[in-house]
């Protein structure tokens, strides 16, 4: 595993309480031009924001030609409408109040055009019940078993549903491909095949029927590049975006950079070959596994206990290292770790050059 977080190398640290989100602009710029170049075309993109939640982010992809945009949460929605987006795809289907909140966006917003996913029929007449015009997507479930319809003929049924319940708008196909994520590219792409197959066979039928099928929303960071070389399909990686230990470990064909990196310090040394640094539950992803965090000065580092405010860290190199030293580390999963800071430090040229608020890791912004 390489991870390559040179930028944040040799910049003076020492005013910043830890732990600390750091952000590398240079990056961030490169893993844009990276998604540009396997895309091909600005206008194959619809990346995910849910990784970043950051509005000036959202502008910089405006400035390249991106104009489509994907999130999770009706605040991302509304973040992406504030940056300008005017296409924003909510892939979360609106239960409960947030169908009414969304509707509420189109209204406040009417320069971004939202659309969003149904998998469920009851849903759908919620949504046409509400009597606004609203374009959606089927949301298909190519394998994950997490949400969607599997394609077939209930799928096929539900999209006919969907073109018949004015004023909806049937916006195509929905299909998110996460479970794919296995480290040999070969593999990948095979089953990203077999499974791209299933929605290719529905959006015939669909089709042949006389159905429309504006688009086909498909894969996210692993299955980027497999979806990328079909011309018919738009493509949302997210964390390709800020890139994590987890996906430079298990994707190595793909050649993103580690933009985001956390500041901890040794806050004890509890003895023999322990260090305990300020880096809990609360500063990084406790979800996976251990390691949750990958730190490239101590390649052989375990962690016995992991608690709200401390990590331990059992390392061989534990001598070299005192109380209040300074240690860089790459968390291994960066969407719910940004999501658990309310400010990130921007570094630039091996300089701190202000910092931000994580905008959208709110439940509501504005509706």
């Amino acid at each position: 595993m390489t991870l390559d977080i040179g930028w944040a190398r040799g910049v003076d640290l020492s005013d910043l309480p830890s732990p600390a989100l750091l952000l590398g602009l240079e990056a961030i710029s490169r893993n844009l031009d990276e998604m540009l170049r396997i895309a091909g075309d600005p206008a194959r993109l619809r990346p995910h924001v849910k990784t970043h939640k950051l509005g000036w982010i959202v502008q910089g992809q405006l400035a390249v030609g991106i104009t489509r945009f994907k999130c999770a949460t009706i605040a991302e929605a509304e973040m992406c409408a504030q940056a300008g987006a005017p296409d924003v795809l909510v892939a979360f289907q609106p239960v409960g109040p947030n169908l009414r909140r969304l509707l509420a966006l189109q209204e406040k917003y009417p320069r971004t055009k939202f659309s969003t996913i149904v998998d469920d029929a009851s849903v759908l007449r919620a949504m046409a019940a509400a009597g606004e015009p609203l374009e959606i997507l089927l949301d298909l479930d190519v394998g994950q078993h997490r949400t969607g319809i599997p394609p077939g003929p209930a799928a096929l049924e539900l999209y006919r549903q969907m073109a018949a319940s004015p004023p909806l708008v049937p916006g195509g196909l929905h299909a998110y491909d996460g479970h794919l994520s296995q480290t040999d590219p070969v593999l990948r792409a095979a089953e990203c095949a077999k499974a791209w197959e299933t929605v290719r066979e529905l959006r015939d039928q669909l089709l042949a029927t006389g159905l429309p099928v504006p688009r086909v929303v498909a894969g996210g960071s692993p299955t980027f590049p497999m979806h990328a070389a079909r011309q018919d399909v738009e493509c949302s990686p997210g964390t390709t975006t800020l890139w994590d230990a987890s996906y430079a470990t298990k994707l190595p064909d793909l050649n993103f950079q580690n933009a985001a990196v956390l500041l901890t310090r040794v806050v004890s040394k509890p003895g023999g070959n322990l260090l305990c640094l300020d880096l809990g539950h609360k500063a990084v992803s406790a979800e996976m596994p251990h390691p949750r965090v990958v730190f490239p000065d101590l390649p052989e580092a375990v962690f016995p206990t992991h608690s709200e405010e401390h990590l331990v860290v059992e390392t061989p190199a534990a001598s070299r290292f005192r109380v209040g030293d300074e240690l860089l580390g790459v968390p291994w999963h960066i969407c719910p770790t940004l999501a658990l800071h309310s400010e990130a430090v921007l570094i630039c040229q091996g300089k701190i050059t202000g910092s931000c608020r994580i905008e959208a890791r709110a439940r509501k912004l504005t509706v």
